[in-house]
């Protein structure tokens, strides 16, 4: 026998897209639903099926896997052809032949519409695709610049007070305060060319997390910011709740984290300005805020203020310096720590960014 009858109940798959299968199916009763898999990962809807239609030609015509999957939508009974029933009732049926030939021909008009509009959509998702490209190179080509400024200036400074110490040029009384200024600007080369090195170093190695005391870290960082902060005549305060736990993860790489937003603020604060650095427990979270007075965030460039290579260099008549990576530093580590970072400002009215990081 080459055809039969069969009946299957709601949610059976009839026909499995990309399998070779060599039956045609006639729908005697019931609903059907045609979907295909577009671009990987999007299920669209082709069309709906009733009793009348047919279904599984075009896999038999051309040899080839099913174009499409054919799901049941009700109770269905149908009637199934093989290949070789269904040849045989092409040979011998015109009319069916002819219905078959226009159905045919009605599926390859929608197929060259999907075609089509996929065709557009690819173009689309192409055209973004070299945006993101171009904006990434513009961004990359910007941070070369900024990497040769930022080292350039304190290259000089060091050499230039190097070259007068060699050749005898500084007075006896001031050869601490130029050898503190070489000390200082070297100092400066070490931490830009360790953040650039330690954000490739945490992209490819994960650290074994251990119970970490944030209370030790941000007062280690604020001690060391202790000279800039008194440079810019701004106040770092901590204000910590009773008894804060350990927290889950590497205490170099939060410590890291911490400085570039303390970094930030105290940079980004007005002179006399104060920051405000708050640790305080939540459920099973451990909450740092580092607030600041200062300048603010536009709500345009809030977005970006994580990417790579992007800092605000310029605030009015301040010049701002660093590479801009602080931030993408702060964020990656904190993606590293199954932890969330947020920030909340307002121009002209400060900043606050807030770490939540895993108990112990």
């Amino acid at each position: 026998m080459n055809s039969r009858i069969k009946t299957y109940p709601p949610e059976t798959v009839i026909c499995h897209e990309n399998e070779v299968e060599y039956v045609f199916y006639m729908i005697l009763e019931g609903d059907f639903e045609v979907t295909k898999v577009i671009n990987n990962s999007e299920t669209r809807l082709l069309k709906s099926l009733t009793a009348g239609d047919f279904f599984g030609e075009m896999a038999l015509i051309h040899n080839a896997p099913r174009a499409a999957t054919v799901r049941t939508k009700t109770n269905v009974i149908v009637l199934e052809l093989d290949k070789e029933g269904f040849n045989r009732v092409l040979k011998r049926s015109p009319s069916i032949a002819m219905a078959m030939v226009s159905e045919i021909s009605n599926r390859l008009r929608q197929n060259d519409k999907m075609a089509i509009e996929d065709l557009r959509m690819r173009a689309s998702e192409l055209a973004d695709a070299y945006q993101r490209l171009a904006e990434q190179d513009l961004a990359r080509r910007e941070f070369l610049t900024t990497v040769a400024h930022e080292l350039r200036t304190p290259l000089m400074v060091a050499g230039g007070y190097l070259q007068a110490l060699q050749k005898g040029m500084v007075p006896a009384e001031e050869m601490d305060a130029k050898v503190d200024t070489i000390a200082r600007n070297i100092d400066q080369i070490t931490a830009l060319v360790n953040d650039i090195l330690f954000l490739q170093e945490i992209e490819l190695v994960l650290p074994d997390f251990e119970a970490v005391n944030i209370v030790k870290v941000t007062a280690d960082v604020v001690k060391k910011y202790e000279g800039k902060a008194e440079a810019r005549h701004v106040t770092v305060k901590i204000k910590e709740d009773h008894g804060i736990p350990e927290v889950k993860g590497d205490a170099r790489s939060l410590e890291r984290a911490l400085t570039a937003l303390v970094d930030n603020a105290i940079k980004y604060s007005p002179p006399n300005g104060v920051v405000e650095i708050r640790l305080s427990a939540q459920g099973e979270r451990v909450l740092i805020s580092v607030e600041d007075h200062g300048v603010g965030i536009a709500p345009e460039i809030r977005p970006r203020i994580f990417d790579r290579f992007f800092h605000v260099d310029k605030n009015g008549d301040e010049l701002y310096g660093g590479l801009g990576i602080g931030l993408s530093i702060t964020r990656q580590v904190i993606q590293q720590h199954k932890g969330s970072l947020e920030v909340e400002s307002e121009p002209g009215k400060g900043s606050t960014f807030t770490m939540s990081l895993m108990k112990w």
